[in-house]
């Protein structure tokens, strides 16, 4: 399995700081934000990795991670923000079998190896991770069935039913390039990744998984703010 990382995007939620400043640096307490899910691809057993940013920030994340980690890592750059399915679009080369892909602005506190683990075993096209949430109209969401199972996913509802969102961690089989490619943009001029998420849905072909330790969007000042509170504790306990 390889591990993509999407590092991009304009990360407006974080502004003004994030006029001059990729968000994916700034620290969560001790460490930059994009070390915690280079942490959790190594963790769960991946050490070939790309990273996926802008034209400015690119050569940053070579210097910054070639002297911190023994892996192998990779990069392309996306010239313009077009969506989360679009960046992923540019591993398209890299991935061979399998792929985790991981939002920089995510922070798991949680060893997901048998997660990765079962799904390369299993014959599933792809899994999503599930958390709940108190703004949920900010994320796609899953529905589910009395069942349990997902019976819809739908993208930052106005009205949203439940508070299971999608985080940004997706594992996928090669075939999500294909699903990519068949994509129309979005009312926001975006390639989504809840409509490829949506079609291995449609085709019966989606699994999920709840996170059940400590997960972060930190890109939003709160969001960065209670991950460092939680990241601290933890390192001083």
């Amino acid at each position: 399995m390889k591990g993509v990382i999407l590092a991009g995007g304009r990360g407006t939620r974080l502004r003004p700081v994030t006029y001059v400043l990729n968000k994916h640096i700034l620290p969560v307490y001790d460490k930059p934000m994009i070390f915690y899910p280079v942490e959790t691809l190594l963790s769960g057993g991946i050490d070939e990795i790309m990273v996926i940013s802008t034209p400015r920030d690119i050569g940053g994340y070579i210097q910054l991670l070639e002297e911190e980690y023994d892996a192998n890592f990779s990069y392309r750059v996306q010239k313009e923000p077009g969506g989360i399915a679009h960046a992923l679009s540019l591993a398209e080369e890299f991935v061979e079998d399998t792929a985790a892909v991981i939002l920089g602005d995510n922070v798991i506190l949680e060893n997901l190896a048998e997660e990765f683990r079962s799904f390369e075993e299993e014959d599933s096209g792809a899994k999503i991770f599930l958390n709940e949430v108190d703004e949920p109209k900010r994320y796609g969401v899953a529905e589910l069935n009395e069942n349990g199972e997902i019976d819809s996913l739908i993208e930052k509802p106005s009205s949203p039913e439940t508070n299971n969102a999608v985080i940004g961690l997706y594992l996928y089989r090669a075939d999500v390039f294909e699903r990519i490619r068949e994509l129309e943009p979005s009312d926001r001029g975006e390639y989504e990744i809840t409509d490829v998420n949506k079609g291995y849905l449609q085709d019966d072909d989606l699994e999920f998984a709840r996170i059940e330790g400590e997960w972060f969007d930190v890109g939003t000042p709160e969001g960065l703010f209670k991950a460092s509170q939680c990241v601290r504790k933890k390192r001083t306990n």
